[in-house]
């Protein structure tokens, strides 16, 4: 069992036995907090919290479940035990012993990964701060602090890799990562989903949905890697994702289960009219699960990439569940890709390589459809006919082949004055925001209170009733 020690830093990694790389993380940690204080949760920094922390890396049994403050948390440094000679499962390197260090020649690569990776984790963190506000009810609070904090320690988890393993340059690049801020003009974050505004909570629930999903297969491709620290770092990152997506799944469910009580008592179905009953209507969520799975698939980069095909040559990333495949060099065999040619659409074969962010982005939207079929499952039980879908992938892509495209939901391809004239309705537009921050002006605060727009959760947490007291404010 792979037990979490204390001192400064908590951590499974001996961390103990390296001084050097001790006082480098001990020095990192300081500003860190100043980031946190600056631009984590804002206005809930002296609350105690009933929160998870990792006390073991084991399956059953890594979380312990107590209140605590936020600044308070026990961020630190988790990896996932070893596999015994673990071996390469794909590529170039197929079969040879995992790397315990980078091998020369692939280090840049793997930089720009580790750092794409870990400028996510501060980025949602500052796309969320002022949420709490707003929050529908102390268990959403609670959840969103949960996910805060563990995407501050998944920053940690990035930043050990670079200060262990990549000298000089990786000490350059984990300041940076404090030193970017979401939606900045001038420091943006590295990529786009990163850098949009999360100013209400149904756009949270949608992130948490499609775009913590996307941080899901971005992990399970980076579990396969070659470089074994990675690979262990990112195997435990996994264990925490799961609740952030949880938290999207159910938040979006409880608006849509409202949204339909609404509609079955009320006997009313036009959006105007379920606005004045202060629920969402459907086209709105639809809107905006539009844009959120939309600038979610650009996360996964271009469906042709030579970058692609050499991480996955080289052993630096994988596929999603590698063992899965029956062909894990895939030097042979082609992936069928609709392309964009002179505004028409036209098949490719494209070698498998080179399609691999593709290969990982059917896996995503395949796992997206699950989460979409349960929320219809709720229209359904309430005998309504509308239902939510994903739209197609040529749809409103700022990356990749479509990227200079104009298609609408169905995956049509339209001239971009068609499109720009109808992007109302399919895209939350300035009326669509301006409505559903009406409906978020005051937090509520009592426990087991919803606010009227949402259902209430099945249970609660850790077995917790729902009217638990999740966050105990300071001033209280």
């Amino acid at each position: 069992m792979s037990e979490i020690t204390g001192g400064k830093i908590p951590n499974n990694v001996n961390l103990a036995g390296d001084r050097k790389l001790q006082r480098a993380l001990e020095a990192w940690q300081p500003s860190f907090l100043r980031w946190w204080q600056d631009m984590g949760p804002a206005g809930f920094q002296a609350d105690q919290v009933f929160l998870r922390t990792a006390v073991s890396v084991e399956p059953e049994g890594w979380a312990h479940f107590d209140y605590v403050k936020m600044p308070d948390y026990r961020w630190g440094i988790f990896l996932a035990d070893a596999v015994p000679d673990r071996k390469i499962g794909f590529g170039d390197h197929m079969g040879e012993p995992a790397w315990q260090q980078i091998p020369g020649e692939y280090r840049n690569a793997l930089r720009r990964i580790v750092v794409s990776q870990g400028d996510t984790e501060p980025a949602s963190v500052e796309q969320q701060r002022l949420l709490g506000r707003t929050c529908p009810s102390l268990y959403d609070l609670r959840n969103l602090f949960q996910v805060n904090v563990e995407e501050g320690r998944h920053l940690w988890a990035m930043v050990y890799l670079l200060h262990t393993y990549f000298g000089r340059d990786g000490r350059e690049e984990a300041e940076e990562l404090l030193n970017r801020r979401s939606g900045d003009a001038d420091k943006p974050r590295i990529l786009g989903a990163f850098n949009e505004p999360i100013e209400d909570w149904l756009s949270f629930f949608m992130f948490t949905y499609f775009t913590d999903r996307d941080g899901k297969f971005q992990l399970l491709a980076l579990a396969e890697s070659a470089f074994d620290p990675l690979s262990r770092t990112t195997r435990f990152m996994l264990t925490e994702e799961a609740h952030h997506m949880f938290v999207g799944e159910t938040g979006v469910l409880r608006a849509v289960e409202r949204t339909a009580q609404v509609m079955r008592e009320s006997g009313k179905d036009h959006p105007d009219d379920l606005r004045r009953l202060g629920v969402i209507d459907l086209p709105t969520l639809q809107r905006y699960l539009n844009l959120w799975y939309s600038l979610s698939l650009d996360l996964f980069g271009g469906e042709i990439s030579s970058n692609a095909a050499t991480s996955f040559a080289t052993g630096i990333k994988g596929r999603a569940k590698e063992e899965d495949y029956p062909d894990h060099r895939a030097l042979t065999g082609t992936y069928p890709l609709e392309t964009v040619k002179e505004g028409r659409l036209q098949r490719e074969e494209v070698p498998m390589r080179n399609a691999m962010n593709e290969v990982l982005r059917d896996a995503y939207v395949v796992d997206c459809q699950r989460g979409v079929d349960k929320w219809n499952r709720a229209l359904e039980e309430k005998g309504l006919p509308f239902r939510l879908r994903l739209p197609s992938r040529r749809f409103h892509r700022q990356i990749g082949i479509y990227a200079g495209a104009f298609a609408d939901p169905d995956g049509h391809l339209l001239s971009e004055a068609d499109w720009r004239a109808r992007a109302d309705a399919w895209l939350p537009g300035p009326s669509d925001r301006a409505f559903v921050r009406s409906l978020m002006q005051r937090p509520i605060d009592q426990p087991g209170t919803m606010a009227g727009w949402l259902g209430a959760p099945r249970q609660g947490i850790k077995g917790r009733p729902v009217d638990f007291q999740y966050v105990r404010r300071a001033e209280a």
